[in-house]
């Protein structure tokens, strides 16, 4: 008495037999309904959140550029005007920022108008010209350029002083909705601008950014042309992912056996390899005591210690699977029995294999949802105008309010200042929601990790109890419940959400850690020192660590309680000791399953990466438009159909191995419960009973007859 329990007692006591037990318990009630009701509070508070967004937010300044005046181009008064035109391109001084250039470029100091289209040639004002009207100049040539509201009888000379008109024009191209000129070497003689400034000078760091519009293009004539194509990829994709679940019951044998082999032939060539390099390097006397020690890696390749250790690490890797594969051979062939089962169950159930559809157009959703209220919230507040001067220096300029503010539809109070302007400066950061726009966007990505990982728990869920039904079913298929998907979706949702948003509150708190941490890391890794840098490597490693930890017991938690409605907390527990009691069992079904599934999404990819190649190239004759007209780069619908392939099985298998998983724990607790006798039979297939050398001893009386 009062000694350590041992064995399996030290992990909890096995499951005991409930003669009432037939697979997920139908009367059930809600679970963990404070956390659903603080879910739910948060998703009002999140909803909340987007109707303030909305309210105050104005997305139309990244999405459309402003002239001097704030006017967006391309809406409204200038809905056919579409891009911004600067009048002098050599005095802005623009990041290289994307963002930055969309936010802030009318704080460029030059006046900028709204154009229908950019100068497509190189245009400067003569010394003729200055005596002439702006309507000869400019609205005669159908140069649409000046400021809005400048007469046709205004001096060209007047309205180049006051920066009414500009007085040249470069041949530009559209970026981002505004003209941007092309580089050019050549020098030109421009009014007020210096003669060794070139336009690759005046738009130095900005066209940079914007060189990629022509490859955009092309990149989206390639799309358009090939569209059809990635689709068949991907169909492909779909129908190889099918197949390898549905074949499983048939090949998952000898594919695990071969798997294996092939590993061991692996390891086996990695010993020759690293004994020959190890020979050759000891016969030439290099040692490490020669070496010494050096920050250059790539040096230890040329001394045999290192090839000598690797020797050693991978005979003691091939003596593990050696002895694993001799004395682990029974539960292996439970893990491949196992298999089969869930390409049973699947080939059953067809429409869980389409279930992570749902799940894709929820995180959509969720990710779609998140976005724009950020970009919504990162957008609000009230235009704000101030006057702006070239020269504040001229003696007509002294009583200018510069930077004070202004209205940009009413006329300039001292109009006698040259190129006097009422410019857009920003946005006004003085309101409520400005002032706490930082703790909104924190709130926004808290919704956003806690609703995306809601989701996946919701799919794990509803599809560990889908595949428990099968499990359950004594007699298969025939007491399989009609809809095992539709059911277990809405026992989940009715009565477990507040467990699953208790699971993801756990995982959200260390994914912001994580997050939080990166972002340290990222801030202090110019100062940080040798030691510094290795704590911080081992506290990211032990957040990671945790982070996989708790998605293990996450999962195993959801399908404890998809099976029997309990709360989060307990279901973890269940779930926990029920693996620790079988540990070595759960080490070589997850080992694996992993190499199975690894080695059927190489088979997709490559398959698909193999045809797509063909098909892109136009060397299978299918895509006669290929033939005729090849694509500008082959390599990104190629990319792109290998992308989603991976993205296809990666769905497909996710289902799988939530099939294999909630099996398996069933398969535990059914050798728990039940001993093959009348009153207590075993619900696994006849295959694991044949492994294990068990048998049930005859049918029981109603058993198998639907309630």
């Amino acid at each position: 008495m009062g000694g350590k329990p041992a064995g399996e007692e030290a992990y909890g006591k096995p499951v005991k037999h409930d003669p009432s037990f037939r697979g997920p318990i139908k009367s059930r009630g809600c679970t963990d309904v404070i956390c659903c009701v603080l879910f739910l509070l948060f998703l009002l508070g999140y909803a909340a959140l987007g109707v303030v967004a909305w309210a105050y937010g104005d997305p139309r300044q990244v999405l459309y550029p402003r002239n001097s005046t704030g006017a967006y181009c391309g809406m409204g008064a200038n809905k056919d005007k579409p891009y911004l035109l600067y009048f002098n391109i050599f005095s802005c001084v623009l990041a290289t920022n994307i963002i930055a250039v969309a936010e802030h470029g009318l704080q460029c100091p030059t006046p900028q108008v709204c154009v229908s289209s950019c100068p497509a040639a190189l245009w400067v004002v003569s010394q003729g010209e200055l005596s002439l009207t702006v309507g000869e100049v400019f609205y005669a040539a159908n140069r649409t350029v000046c400021r809005p509201g400048v007469p046709w009888d205004m001096p060209v000379l007047q309205s180049l002083e006051q920066d009414l008109c500009p007085s040249f024009l470069l041949p530009s191209t559209p970026a981002l909705g505004r003209c941007v000129p092309y580089p050019n070497s050549t020098q030109f003689e421009f009014p007020g601008i210096p003669g060794n400034t070139s336009i690759n000078q005046g738009i130095s760091g900005l066209l940079d950014s914007f060189s990629a519009r022509d490859i955009s293009v092309k990149i989206f004539e390639d799309l358009a042309q090939s569209w059809y194509l990635i689709l068949v990829a991907l169909g492909v994709a779909l129908v190889l992912s099918l197949l390898f679940l549905l074949l499983l019951r048939l090949v998952a044998g000898p594919l695990v056996l071969v798997l294996i082999l092939g590993v061991l032939g692996v390891l086996a060539y990695g010993i020759y390899h690293c004994w020959k390099e190890y020979q050759v390097l000891r016969d030439r006397g290099a040692s490490i005591t020669q070496l010494g020690f050096t920050t250059n890696l790539s040096a230890y390749r040329s001394v045999q210690e290192t090839w000598l250790a690797a020797l050693i690490l991978l005979a003691v890797l091939e003596g593990l699977l050696l002895l694993m594969l001799i004395f682990l051979r029974q539960r292996i062939r439970i893990a491949i029995a196992l298999l089969k089962e869930a390409s049973k169950a699947v080939g059953q159930m067809m429409s869980t294999m389409f279930y992570p559809l749902v799940t894709f157009v929820l995180l959509l959703i969720c990710i779609a949802y998140w976005a724009m209220t950020a970009l919504y919230l990162a957008t609000s507040g009230q235009p704000q105008y101030v006057f702006w001067a070239p020269n504040t220096s001229f003696p007509s300029c002294e009583a200018v309010p510069v930077n004070a503010s202004c209205d940009p539809m009413a006329q300039p109070t001292n109009s006698s200042c040259p190129g006097l302007m009422c410019v857009f400066q920003g946005y006004l950061s003085t309101g409520l929601v400005q002032r706490s726009l930082f703790n909104l966007q924190i709130y926004g990505v808290l919704g956003l990790f806690w609703t995306l990982n809601w989701v996946l728990a919701l799919g794990q869920c509803v599809l560990a109890g889908a595949f428990a039904s099968f499990y359950w079913a004594f007699h298969k298929p025939r007491d399989i419940p009609t809809f095992p998907l539709g059911a277990a979706f809405l026992r989940t949702l009715r009565y477990h959400t507040g467990s699953l948003a208790f699971g993801a509150l756990i995982l959200m708190l260390v994914q912001i850690a994580r997050v939080i941490l990166e972002y340290i890391d990222h801030k202090l890794r110019v100062a940080q020192n040798p030691v510094a840098r290795c704590i911080m490597c081992c506290f990211k490693c032990c957040l990671w660590c945790l982070e996989k930890f708790i998605k293990f017991l996450n999962r195993n938690a959801y399908i404890m309680i998809a099976i029997y409605g309990k709360n989060f907390c307990v279901s973890a527990r269940d779930a926990f000791m029920l693996l620790m009691r079988n540990v070595v069992r759960v080490v070589v079904l997850d080992k694996v399953t992993d190499l199975l599934l690894l080695f059927g999404k190489l088979l997709v990819v490559g398959g698909v990466g193999v045809l797509s190649f063909f098909l892109f190239t136009g060397r299978l004759g299918l895509g006669q438009d290929l033939e005729s007209r090849p694509l500008n780069y082959y390599w990104l619908p190629i990319m792109i159909a290998v992308l989603g392939a991976h993205v296809v099985a990666s769905g497909f298998f996710s289902v799988f191995g939530m099939c294999v998983d909630t099996l398996f724990l069933c398969f535990l607790e059914d050798l728990e419960r039940n001993d093959g006798s009348a009153a207590r039979p075993y619900f696994m297939s006849k295959a694991l009973l044949q492994i294990l050398g068990k048998k049930n001893a005859a049918p029981p009386a109603g058993k198998g007859k639907k309630p």
